[in-house]
Formats: structure tokens, C-alpha cells, sequence
């Protein structure tokens, strides 16, 4: 058998191990948008226990090189790090307001750089793409911004979901390749 044909087999195998992570993906992002508020919540409470882990582990390091010019801002680093997290863990519905306006303005800033993206791309087929992308991300972040703070209890837990339905459809669409791709080997 040739290295690619085994190759093949060995990759097709993997195929059901796709097929999982694209029903758990699918059925979260349902729940997620069946409930975006909890969604909101569990992303808001991820992300503080994240931050939190993050700054245990850069103080822990800080320490471990106690002798680099860089200790105290490695050290700053990790508190901040762990303030931050204990900050959302401790009071999540401020972290979702917070975490809100964050995404908002970053849609904002990645709409505004794709639209300069897309203007210097004009002459190149495919640029107008780029501007519809751009102009979706500026809309999002308005849109957000319009009904904040009141989409604080909400937009995460959609984005959330709308991120697991894609890729779910991902893993789906791999997990099909992937099995076609046995039965050929």
C-alpha cells in the first residue's frame, strides 16, 4: 500500500471523532441562541476563569525569574491578569457589559481597517468582499453600541452561538470529506 493510500485510511478513520464534534458544536450553538442570556453568561464566566488561570500562572512565572530586569512587569502583568478574571468571576453581569462594549468597539475598529483593506485592493477582483465584510463589522458594532447596555445580556451569548452553529457545519462538512476519503482508501 503507498504512503498516500495509508495515509488516507489512517486520516479517514478520524471521521467519526468529526462527525461528534459537529453534533456537540451544533447542539450548543442551538442552546446558545435558545438562551443567549445564559450563553452570555457561561462566555463571561469563561473568560474570568481564563484571565484568572492566565495571572496565577504569569505570577507564578514572574517569580521563577525573580533575577530578569523584567520581574515587576512581569509580576504587574499576572495581578492585573488575575484582577481582571477574579473581576468577571465576581461580578458577571458587569463583565458582560464590559465584554459587550469590547466586542462592539473591536467590530468598529476591524470594520473600519477591512473598509481601508478593500479601498486599497479596488483594482483586484474579489475587493468588494472585502468592503461587504467590512461595512457588516462596522454595522454589527453600531448596532451593538445602539441598544447598549441592553444588549450586554445577549450578544455574546448569539455570537457564541453563531460561532459553534458554523463550526459545527464545519466539522460536518469535514467529517463527510473525511469519510468519503476512507471508503475511497
Amino acid at each position: 500500500m503507498s504512503e498516500t493510500k495509508m495515509h488516507s485510511a489512517t486520516v479517514g478513520r478520524s471521521w467519526i471523532w468529526m462527525a461528534l464534534f459537529a453534533v456537540i458544536s451544533l447542539i450548543g450553538g442551538v442552546m446558545a441562541l435558545l438562551n443567549p442570556f445564559a450563553a452570555t453568561m457561561a462566555a463571561t464566566l469563561l473568560a474570568g476563569w481564563t484571565f484568572a488561570l492566565v495571572g496565577v500562572l504569569q505570577i507564578v512565572q514572574a517569580f521563577q525569574d525573580k533575577g530578569w530586569g523584567g520581574f515587576i512587569w512581569a509580576l504587574l502583568f499576572g495581578i492585573l491578569t488575575l484582577v481582571v478574571g477574579l473581576s468577571l468571576i465576581f461580578n458577571p453581569l458587569a463583565g458582560m457589559v464590559s465584554l459587550t462594549l469590547l466586542v462592539a468597539v473591536l467590530f468598529l475598529i476591524i470594520g473600519a481597517i477591512k473598509l481601508m483593506y478593500a479601498f486599497s485592493l479596488r483594482p483586484i477582483s474579489g475587493w468588494g468582499w472585502v468592503l461587504v465584510s467590512g461595512l457588516i463589522a462596522v454595522a454589527l458594532g453600531i448596532m451593538i453600541l445602539a441598544d447598549f447596555p441592553a444588549s450586554a445580556a445577549s450578544i455574546l451569548g448569539i455570537l457564541l452561538g453563531v460561532e459553534l452553529l458554523s463550526n459545527g457545519v464545519l466539522f460536518l462538512f469535514v467529517a463527510l470529506g473525511l469519510r468519503r476519503l476512507r471508503q475511497t482508501a
